[in-house]
């Protein structure tokens, strides 16, 4: 839009760098909601509830920091992009398997995910620590709260 309605208080190279990170970082929360759900749908075995449960926390998780990256976007006048053809073009997060899959699979599954998904969103912290502090912030506080899922998940299966 060449006459973008909402101004930046950024400059236009901190403005790309921190746009491109809240724009990876709003794509990879999306599908991690997406992921989440479909194993909440998925998963059987006999810790079932418990996982089924605590996937249903990993999705208000994903959907509430998703919806906060986004407003940070605006925020800063870049224009969110969280459409389901840009997530499956530029989500870096590993697949979910189809069908059913049982307890163990799915947490396994889930730790791997949320491993990648904090090595992506630790070096968007590195990158942003000239460009714009504030959504540095939300990006650590984000990386905080999936670290503990992180730990949580990995607690399941030990």
């Amino acid at each position: 839009m060449a006459n973008a309605p909402i101004k930046s208080p950024l400059s236009e190279s901190d403005k790309e760098v921190t746009g491109n990170a809240l724009q990876a970082t709003l794509v990879d929360l999306i599908d991690l909601s997406l992921i989440a759900k479909q194993a909440h749908w998925n998963v059987v075995g006999k810790n079932f509830r418990s996982v089924h449960l605590q996937l249903d926390e990993l999705v208000d998780t994903a959907r509430t920091y998703t919806d906060s990256v986004a407003e940070r976007a605006n925020a800063i006048g870049v224009s969110p992009n969280g459409k389901a053809k840009t997530v499956v073009a530029s989500s870096g997060l590993p697949d979910f398997p189809d069908n059913w899959q049982s307890d163990e699979k799915t947490v396994a599954a889930i730790v791997d995910i949320l491993a990648e998904l904090i090595q992506r969103l630790r070096k968007r912290i590195d990158e942003t620590d000239k460009s714009d502090l504030v959504t540095q912030d939300l990006l650590i506080e984000i990386t905080n709260k999936l670290e503990e899922a992180h730990w949580m998940w990995q607690a399941q299966a030990a």
